[in-house]
């Protein structure tokens, strides 16, 4: 039988004598040593693939303070909110329901269960360091694919999910130096171990389409459990980005005003060798997805059909475009152009653009690549 790890995420400002932030990340946010460093990844294949992780294997680069998890993460993965099904306030190591009820349930089917709350990065590689495989001839640290352990994540949102795998790439992503022969052409990372999904609050499949609601993932902590012990793993398309993090749904780049209305902005958007913007024109928002998360901007469907294990980023802009009729009145239409690719960038033309990536905010103020590692990380389902 396995042995399980429930892990949950929390900040440091619930363990003693520590506040959130103080002293390196909280939960996947950037440090003040990785806001100022970044890799120059391009749009075009396998030169970003080597230049972003030599920049991380080399400086320990993780999330930026433009591209990566962000202090909204920290934020999200306490669950201290009422929008997280938690009373403010409440601590981060008081064991949720359905954490309890997931344990219980695995714990009646003969697995060995251990809960774990992880309130910083150096918490979560704890966690992860039990899936390395034994000790290779070149050195590096990989995954066990014959592992006896399983890894529940119980997550309050995307960006909690998002946190724990870029962890695991950060552990087992090798340097380009030290490339072996065994790691697929096409990716920079190998197998990573599958995750169990435990959503923290059902109630949001109703209301909001996680993750979890777009592949079709249990959200019953028995059936979580049953995945678990008894699923399929199920491999998913990664997006990993030049600001050493990484993406598993998608991100929505743009700006509002107070009213909600989009504001224009500009920027150079590229997806392989296909220009969707040089700059010049008005942009309403960036739609990247790996799945379906940002497809639609309130009434305009942004993205066609995004599927997270296809190989492929689907990209699109909403541009503003005016016309006349044939009395001289003038109309707006908008105009929404779409590529495929294996990779993309975005570069703002001026100032910072808000955006958010797996639901976690931040601001785009430089170059940003991301780029698809197929079947990279993968998820236990029934």
């Amino acid at each position: 039988m396995y042995d399980v790890v429930l892990l949950t995420l929390g900040s440091e400002r619930d363990a003693p004598g520590g506040a959130c932030g103080s002293g390196g990340a909280c939960c996947g946010g950037a440090t003040a040593h990785e806001a100022e460093t970044g890799a120059g990844a391009t749009a075009n294949g396998a030169e970003a693939d080597a230049g972003a992780t030599a920049h991380e294997a080399e400086t320990g680069a993780g999330a930026t303070a433009d591209g990566g998890a962000t202090a909204r993460d920290a934020a999200d993965v306490c669950g201290t909110g009422d929008r997280h099904g938690g009373k403010a306030g409440e601590r981060c190591d008081t064991p949720r329901v359905p954490v309890l009820a997931c344990a219980d349930a695995l714990t009646a089917r003969g697995a060995r269960v251990e809960t774990v709350t992880a309130r910083s990065d150096a918490e979560i590689d704890d966690v992860l360091a039990r899936f390395d495989g034994p000790p290779r001839p070149d050195g590096l640290t990989w995954p066990d694919p014959d592992s006896k352990i399983r890894l529940v994540v119980a997550a309050a949102s995307d960006a909690q999910l998002r946190a724990v795998v870029r962890r695991l790439v950060r552990r087992y992503a090798p340097p380009p130096s030290r490339r072996p022969d065994d790691l697929p052409g096409n990716r920079t990372v190998p197998d990573l171990p599958p995750i169990g999904v435990l959503p923290l609050d059902p109630a949001r499949s109703t209301t909001h389409r996680d993750l979890a609601a777009q592949l079709g993932l249990p959200r019953d902590p028995a059936a979580v459990a049953a995945a678990v012990l008894d699923g399929t793993a199920r491999r998913l398309d990664l997006l990993r980005n030049d600001g050493g993090s990484v993406t598993l749904d998608g991100a929505l780049i743009g700006a509002a005003d107070d009213s909600g209305r989009p504001l224009h902005w500009r920027g150079r958007v590229e997806v392989d060798d296909a220009v969707l913007s040089n700059g010049d024109d008005p942009l309403l928002a960036c739609a990247i997805g790996n799945a379906g998360g940002y497809a639609r901007l309130d009434d305009v469907t942004l993205l066609g059909n995004p599927e997270p294990n296809d190989g492929l980023v689907e990209v699109a802009v909403a541009v503003p475009v005016v016309t006349r009729s044939a009395f001289g009145r003038k109309r707006m239409r908008l105009e929404v152009r779409r590529a495929r690719g294996r990779a993309v960038s975005v570069l703002p033309r001026e100032g910072r653009v808000p955006y958010l990536d797996d639901g976690a905010e931040g601001e785009l103020s430089r170059k940003r690549s991301w780029w698809t590692e197929p079947g990279a990380w993968a998820v236990w389902t029934s």
